[in-house]
């Protein structure tokens, strides 16, 4: 039987870099077909909503920002559920927060997804802005590198779909209200 895998982008689209987790689980939605089949899971800024996804799930992939002054703009991190709760994380905003305490419950529980979170440190999740920063615009292929050797190691097949959806395209369903309901996951 094959593991129930999902892929959880979390973030918020409104404050520029914190959305660039729901940026990478649209555009790998978009761009590449995965056996087995990988639930992609806009996670938004649902917090404690995704719980469940985390005992429904064999193996979770969660990708987001996270804060870490000791590290550079762009650098990214993988981490397990106990690497990344091991106490050193910095939490600047509500969603890096609720996802921590969202793991840290789960972790309590008999079930719990084997959870891996992929993280890019950003430059800026002030702006009232969709869009990516310079920085993490220049990062973005190896973030979804990243994401995509973590589904191989779980042993995804991973394809890219004929017709690609570039980055700007990605951005701009966020950006327009109008086409909003064409973000669904």
């Amino acid at each position: 039987m094959d593991k129930k895998i999902a892929l959880i982008g979390s973030g918020n689209a409104f404050f520029k870099d914190e959305g660039v987790g729901l940026y990478a689980a649209k555009y790998l939605k978009e761009n590449h077909s995965f056996t087995p089949e990988v639930e992609i899971v806009d996670g938004g800024t649902l917090g404690f909503k995704l719980m469940p996804l985390l005992q429904e799930f064999d193996e979770v992939l969660i990708v987001n920002t996270a804060s870490d002054d000791t590290k550079n703009v762009g650098d990214i991190t993988v981490k397990t559920t106990d690497e990344f709760l091991d106490g050193s994380l910095i939490k600047k905003t509500a969603n890096e927060v609720e996802i921590a305490e969202m793991l840290q419950i789960c972790s309590l529980t008999e079930a719990m997804a084997n959870t891996t979170v992929i993280s890019i440190v950003p430059e800026d999740i002030i702006a009232v802005e969709v869009g990516l920063t310079p920085a993490l615009h220049s990062a973005w292929q190896n973030y979804i590198d990243t994401v995509l050797q973590e589904l191989t190691k779980l042993g995804v097949e991973v394809k890219q779909k004929q017709k690609v959806m570039s980055l700007e395209k990605i951005l701009s369903i966020f950006a327009n209200p109008s086409i909003e309901h064409a973000r669904g996951f």
